[in-house]
C-alpha cells in the first residue's frame, strides 16, 4: 500500500507513506531528497547508513536526512511503515525550537541512524491517522499531517533521548573523556580544524588512539566525525539562506569554492547547487 501527495507547484513527491512486507526496495545503497523515517519489524536485519553498518533486532525507527545513503537488508522476514516528507512540506530547521530534530533524529554527526522503540502502538495509531487523512483530501489537509508529523517527531525524540540513556557505551574514564572532549571540540572548531591530526594535538592524544576510541564506539573514523559535521553546517546554510557558495565555503574554513564544491559532492551525492534547487533554500525565505 503506497499513498503519495505530490507538490501541486513543481510535481516533486511532498509526502508518502508506505506499507512494505520486505526489504526489496532497500536492498540497495540509495540517497532521496527528501526525510525518510522508517519503523522496522523483524528479528535481525542490517542497516548500512553513510560507511557505517549497524546489526538490529526487534521494533526500530531509522531517521534519515537527505541525500544521505542507506541500506537495509536481511535474510529473515521483515516488514513496517515507510514515511518520506520533503523539506518543503515540513521544514525541519524552522521547528527546531519547538521539536529539537536536528541533532537527535537527523543530522546527528556523532550518534546513532536508528533507536530501539519502547511504544510502538503510539507510532502505529499516528500512522493508520495519517492514512485515514491522506484518503479524505479534504480541506486543510497539509495543515492535519503536518500535525500529526509533529507528533511523531516529537515522540520519536523523546524515545531516542531515552533510548540513548539506555545504551551509553561502557567506557572507561579515559575514554569517555578524550570522546567527550572530541565531540566538544569538533562543534566548536569544525570551520577552522578540519583534520583528524588537528583534534589529536588539541587533545595531546595520538592520532592512533583517537581513531580506536571512535572507531570502537561510534562505529566511524575522526574523519567522518569532521567532515559529517562541516556538510551538516553547509546543507543548513544552503537550505536556509541564499549565499554564495563561496561565502559558504570561506567561513567553514576554505578558501576554494571549487575543491569545497567537490567534497560536498562526495560526501553527499550531489553538487551544493543541485542540493540547494532540490531541497529547499531560498523560496523559503519568499514565503
Amino acid at each position: 500500500m503506497v499513498q503519495i501527495i505530490i507538490d501541486k507547484q513543481n510535481g516533486e513527491l511532498a509526502f508518502r507513506l508506505e506499507r512494505f512486507e520486505n526489504l526489496n526496495q532497500f536492498d540497495h545503497l540509495q540517497r532521496k531528497n527528501y526525510y525518510s523515517i522508517i519503523l522496522l519489524k523483524g528479528n535481525n536485519y542490517k542497516l548500512n547508513v553513510d560507511v557505517s553498518n549497524y546489526e538490529l533486532q526487534g521494533n526500530q525507527m531509522i531517521c534519515l536526512s537527505p541525500y544521505q545513503p542507506f541500506m537495509i537488508s536481511s535474510e529473515e522476514s521483515c516488514s513496517g511503515w515507510l514515511l518520506n516528507f520533503h523539506p518543503d512540506f515540513f521544514c525541519t530547521y524552522r521547528h527546531q525550537n519547538e521539536i529539537e530534530t536536528e541533532g537527535i533524529l537527523f543530522n546527528n554527526f556523532h550518534g546513532l541512524p536508528h533507536f530501539k522503540i519502547s511504544e510502538k502502538a503510539l507510532f502505529f495509531n499516528l500512522i493508520d491517522q495519517i492514512s485515514k487523512e491522506m484518503d479524505r483530501d479534504s480541506i486543510a489537509q497539509h495543515e492535519v499531517l503536518v500535525a500529526f508529523l509533529k507528533v511523531i517527531l516529537i515522540e520519536a525524540v523523546r524515545q531516542k533521548k531515552q533510548s540513548n540513556k539506555d545504551i551509553v557505551p561502557k567506557f572507561s574514564d579515559d575514554q569517555s573523556e578524550i570522546l567527550q572532549n572530541l565531540v566538544d571540540s569538533i562543534e566548536k572548531n569544525y570551520s577552522e580544524l578540519h583534520s583528524p591530526k588537528d583534534y589529536a594535538d588539541v587533545l595531546c592524544v595520538s592520532t592512533k588512539t583517537l581513531a580506536g576510541i571512535v572507531k570502537k564506539y561510534l562505529q566511524q573514523t575522526p574523519s567522518s566525525l569532521i567532515s559529517n559535521r562541516i556538510i551538516i553546517e553547509a546543507k543548513r546554510e544552503l537550505y536556509l539562506t541564499s549565499k554564495p557558495l563561496k561565502q559558504i565555503a570561506a567561513n567553514l574554513g576554505y578558501d576554494d569554492e571549487f575543491y569545497f564544491s567537490r567534497f560536498f559532492k562526495k560526501k553527499v551525492g550531489v553538487s551544493p547547487d543541485n542540493y540547494r534547487k532540490t531541497v529547499g533554500f531560498a523560496k523559503l525565505e519568499k514565503l
